[in-house]
């Protein structure tokens, strides 16, 4: 995995549900076929009301309709990202359109381990209300080795909190490659 993530924001708030990230009635596709598959990128974030999603002006969709993968790889978010169920479809949602990070004020704790442990997407923590400063569409630049986002659009650089003890985990791409790469299972 690269140690810089670019790409453009896309900003929600606060309270962002597994709900909101793939709704209910979008679960029965499957996930060894990778036509269904594709439909979990097609409804990523569908659940989200409209004046809510693309902050602050809101109305942007994640996925354009008729498409399964997103112009965004980085979700600006607020405090408590994920809360709600314990589905793990939720991160899978946010990485099969294409997403590769989330920086939030906060998470769900079970969204957070499912995210780092199925490799899905990179859960950064940040001690700013980034949502507030950054844009819908902004460049940004997250640097995983220097625990950093810059918004390239206004060149301004902010801390996040360090990945801790799951930076490996996220650089191996899930629990289970960190596992075999470790020797903690066979290959």
């Amino acid at each position: 995995m690269n140690n810089k993530i670019s790409g453009r924001a896309y900003v929600l708030g606060d309270n962002i549900d597994t709900d909101q990230i793939i709704p209910a009635e979008h679960l029965v596709y499957s996930t060894s076929d990778e036509e269904e598959l594709k439909n979990y990128g097609r409804f990523a974030l569908s659940g989200v009301p409209p004046a809510q999603a693309g902050l602050p002006e809101g109305r942007k969709p994640f996925v354009k309709e008729g498409g399964y993968t997103s112009e965004y790889t980085v979700i600006i978010g607020g405090s408590n990202f994920g809360c709600g169920s314990s589905r793990e479809h939720a991160p899978l949602a946010l990485n099969v359109a294409g997403l590769k990070a989330v920086v939030a004020e906060s998470y769900a704790r079970i969204f957070y381990r499912n995210s780092v442990d199925g490799g899905f997407i990179i859960p950064f923590e940040t001690p700013v209300k980034l949502n507030e400063v950054i844009k819908t569409g902004d460049e940004v630049e997250v640097d995983l080795g220097a625990n950093t986002i810059t918004n390239l659009s206004d060149k301004k650089t902010y801390s996040l909190n360090s990945l801790g003890s799951v930076y490996d985990i996220v650089m191996a791409g899930g629990i289970f490659s960190y596992a075999r790469k470790t020797g903690m299972l066979a290959k």
